[in-house]
């Protein structure tokens, strides 16, 4: 359907099994997880491409799939249409087309009450005659197969090593192309000159990859509640409303010695995949080592998000109906820190200039794509993520790539020909932007090196060198007491705040 509606060589198009309302492709196998799909089209809607050419509809009887939770791919399910379902998709493309004169042919064939078996006799009898006007020849035995020796499982796999094998050519290419999208960034001419260069790019990666939400945020309406009294903060539970039926909460480490009318920078930080708010808090959590509050008795006002990458299948699913709207998550992660940015800017003791943020594992994820979408976050650390990203998630030939695990939501469309970490630290730029990386974690290999030498050229280029760096530690999470961290020198430097006379971080 999908060749026919793009192709006008086919004269004739014939579905089988397949037609019907996408409204739960989300359910579906992933490989027809179509980003903004929905937003344009449905079924009739491509059906409607097809005309003023032949549209022959099968509606029969199909294998059932059932892909359960917890088995290294996205769960899904197919079930055989049901026939009034069919039925009504295609009387819908009917009328998308109702104008055309003369009349485009679209024809429903049921086979069996819908139950029957695909390419039934009435079926191909429609197609063959649409074709080339002839009849269905019929046949009173089965073809012979003559080749007894074939195997078609070997056939199946050369032509999966083909189809590998130009995926993997496209990622070794995608630098190449993606140097030529971004050519229009201005890297020689200032930081003013370069800003201005990389508004439409900004703009492109909203729109076209993570996906936006064009609506007014509701009033922010917080509510808070003390859960933590120390010695030199205390914590809230905060709760911010952003869209009906979307709330951001999170936890807020007021250090208690603020002065009256005084102003202080903010950090925000975020867990990482599967975590908690609190694990940032306390706990001394390996991942985190309480970072949120060494940062508060360092005399930082802290807020830690409780993002949505946590529930397994149940926040992948989410991906999955966000992406055929051409949304994903981070469309609403984005619009959760609209939010927090606006009501973080509007208390009296934030100086919402001076708001930061740091980002650890899938929080660095977030570090990259949610400081390059949002000014109101003046730099940003992407902790134990900095990489080459688009090897990473698409490469066949690192075991510990994207392909080889169960995290079929962290891809995003077209990601790979247009922006990489280095593209997506240039929408950063010329805010403070840091790399906390582990040589041995096991997750992301040296090429993670060669990636940041691309930013650090981009920013001496614009004679602001001083605003990034990266840091080392050895091994990840064993051996390396990274309680006392050069992020926590750098916040200090680009937020513009003192660094306590005694180290709180023994």
């Amino acid at each position: 359907m999908y060749a026919g509606a793009l192709d006008q060589r086919v004269d004739v198009v014939g579905v089988s099994g397949y037609f019907n309302s996408r409204q739960e492709i989300w359910q579906e196998p992933i490989d027809r997880n179509v980003f903004g799909l929905l937003r344009e089209f449905g079924d009739a809607e491509i059906a409607s491409l097809i005309a003023p050419r032949v549209l022959i509809v099968e509606s029969c009887q199909i294998a059932t799939v059932n892909i359960p939770p917890g088995t290294q791919s996205a769960p899904a399910r197919l079930i055989t249409p049901p026939v009034e379902s069919v039925r009504n998709e295609l009387q819908r493309a009917r009328e998308l087309i109702a104008g055309l004169k003369p009349k485009p042919v679209m024809e429903l064939v049921v086979s069996g009450d819908g139950a029957g078996h695909f390419g039934s006799a009435p079926f191909l009898e429609t197609v063959v005659k649409h074709v080339s006007g002839a009849r269905l020849a019929t046949s009173r035995a089965a073809p012979i197969h003559l080749r007894q020796d074939f195997n078609s499982d070997l056939r199946l796999a050369r032509q999966f090593k083909q189809l590998a094998a130009f995926s993997q050519r496209l990622v070794d290419q995608s630098d190449q192309v993606r140097a030529q999208f971004i050519a229009k960034i201005e890297r020689d001419s200032g930081v003013q000159a370069f800003e201005k260069s990389t508004v439409s790019y900004r703009e492109h990666f909203r729109d076209q990859i993570i996906g936006s939400f064009d609506r007014d945020l509701l009033p922010a309406n917080a509510r808070t509640q003390m859960i933590y009294d120390e010695p030199e903060y205390r914590g809230y539970m905060v709760a911010l409303d952003v869209f009906p039926e979307l709330r951001l909460y999170g936890i807020l480490l007021l250090p208690k010695e603020i002065a009256k009318d005084e102003k202080r920078p903010v950090v925000v930080c975020q867990h990482g995949l599967e975590g908690r708010t609190q694990f940032t808090v306390t706990g001394d959590h390996t991942s985190y080592r309480d970072f949120a509050s060494r940062l508060a008795k360092r005399g930082f006002i802290v807020f830690a998000p409780q993002h949505l990458y946590r529930g397994g299948d149940g926040f992948r699913t989410l991906q999955r109906k966000a992406n055929p709207l051409k949304q994903s998550l981070f469309s609403i992660m984005v619009a959760q820190h609209r939010q927090l940015l606006s009501w973080l800017g509007g208390l009296d003791f934030v100086d919402r200039n001076r708001i930061g943020f740091y980002g650890i594992s899938y929080g660095g994820k977030s570090a990259m794509r949610i400081p390059a979408l949002l000014d109101g976050y003046c730099l940003s650390i992407c902790s134990s993520d900095f990489s080459d990203w688009i090897w990473r998630t698409a490469t066949n030939r690192y075991p510990n790539g994207y392909l080889a695990h169960s995290e079929y939501e962290i891809f995003e469309f077209d990601l790979g020909s247009k922006f990489n970490y280095a593209e997506m630290a240039a929408l950063i730029c010329p805010r403070p932007f840091m790399v906390e990386r582990f040589h041995h974690d096991g997750l992301f290999a040296d090429k993670t090196c060669a990636e940041f030498a691309k930013v650090r050229l981009l920013y001496e280029n614009l004679d602001v060198g001083r605003r990034t760096a990266m840091t080392y530690y050895g091994s990840y999470p064993n051996n390396t007491p990274y309680t006392d961290r050069e992020t926590f020198d750098f916040l200090h430097e680009h937020l513009s705040w003192r660094i306590p006379k005694s180290t709180v971080d023994q």
